[in-house]
């Protein structure tokens, strides 16, 4: 495999889905993509490797043949939970990605890594990763740096103004409306019934469901389009808005705090949750001037699935600016290539 057709594999796992992206890593060629709706199974050892390659894999191969490629020159595989989910992948993904596409590189990031890489590149900054749950990175990009997370700490205990906190904060303002509480909305309620049926058949079909979090997500679009004529869901957006930027504001510095060379930050957001338009996205513009009036906000120049293709590309061209650590973004190089036991190569 030449320098200039040297390909790099993406991978981007997260709650609504996994996605694959086959890419030149110099640009001179298209980038083909599979992606599948079904999130990867978290087991006792947090996000299950095995699970992962075996839909990665064929997947894989199959980019790869239409490429003509025989092998990668590196792999990002960006996920949701790395930080607190990711043992089983660091134990097992080196190896078995070594040896079944070649990459002699390899970078695991947290899906905020890999959302920041596609949403502002290598520059300072902040971006929030607003899908199924939320999550804010931010980085001066200066020696020493490092990175500054919040939130992420999943639908039970965080994740605050995300897409499954939307969509509970909703289907709890329905519940309020059927039993007659305070708060209710009878609006919200009626879309409970029309998506899901009979509200005392919600918590039922809910509880037992091991993609709880993508199913809550799945009601914000919802709340988005009750808020015009319902204030409760309103009100639920702007609470969202400002959790939102209070995550973003907790991770991005004021340029003088970075040193006298720092750049004006820039501010993005980036994910599905930007799909429910201006009535979460005008009061998050206000939130953001609020709280963080020192910085620029931008529109996301990509995907977390772009910004894994763009780890892996500066992994080729030894360009990777963006903080390495041992938990959001690590890097291996020269895996030998031995198969995780229990997984069968071709």
């Amino acid at each position: 495999m030449g320098l200039t057709s040297a390909q790099v594999l993406a991978v981007d796992s997260g709650g609504s889905g996994l996605r694959v992206a086959l890419a030149p890593a110099h640009g001179d060629g298209p980038t083909l993509t599979w992606s599948s709706p079904e999130p990867v199974p978290v087991g006792d050892r947090g996000i299950d490797a095995r699970a992962l390659l075996d839909r990665v894999l064929p997947a894989a191969r199959e980019l790869l043949r239409q490429a003509g490629a025989d092998g990668c020159a590196a792999v990002c595989v960006g996920a949701a939970g790395m930080v607190t989910l990711g043992d089983d992948l660091r134990a097992v993904l080196p190896g078995a990605l070594s040896a079944e596409v070649g990459a002699p590189r390899l970078a695991l990031a947290s899906d905020a890594v890999t959302a920041y890489a596609g949403a502002l590149g290598q520059r300072p900054g902040a971006v929030i990763a607003a899908g199924t749950g939320l999550v804010a990175l931010g980085t001066d990009l200066v020696p020493g740096g490092g990175w500054r997370r919040s939130d992420g700490w999943g639908h039970l205990l965080g994740d605050s103004g995300g897409g499954a906190w939307i969509g509970r904060a909703g289907l709890e303002a329905a519940l309020r409306a059927y039993d007659g509480r305070a708060g209710g909305s009878a609006a919200l309620l009626a879309r409970l019934e029309a998506v899901f049926g009979p509200a005392p058949d919600l918590p039922g079909a809910l509880y037992p469901r091991p993609d709880r979090a993508a199913v809550l997500a799945s009601f914000a679009p919802e709340v988005g389009r009750c808020a015009a004529a319902c204030p409760v869901a309103a009100g639920i957006l702007r609470s969202a808005a400002r959790h939102i930027a209070g995550a973003a504001a907790a991770v991005c510095r004021p340029p003088e705090q970075g040193g006298p060379s720092a750049r004006t930050p820039a501010v993005a957001l980036t994910g599905g949750l930007a799909g429910i338009g201006d009535p979460l996205l005008l009061p998050l513009r206000q939130e953001l001037r609020k709280q963080l009036p020192h910085a620029r906000p931008v529109a996301a120049a990509g995907t977390p699935l772009d910004g894994a293709s763009r780890i892996a590309a500066a992994l080729v061209t030894d360009r990777l600016l963006l903080p390495v650590d041992g938990a959001l973004l690590r890097v291996t190089t020269g895996t030998p290539s031995t198969a995780p036991p229990g997984h069968t190569l071709r």
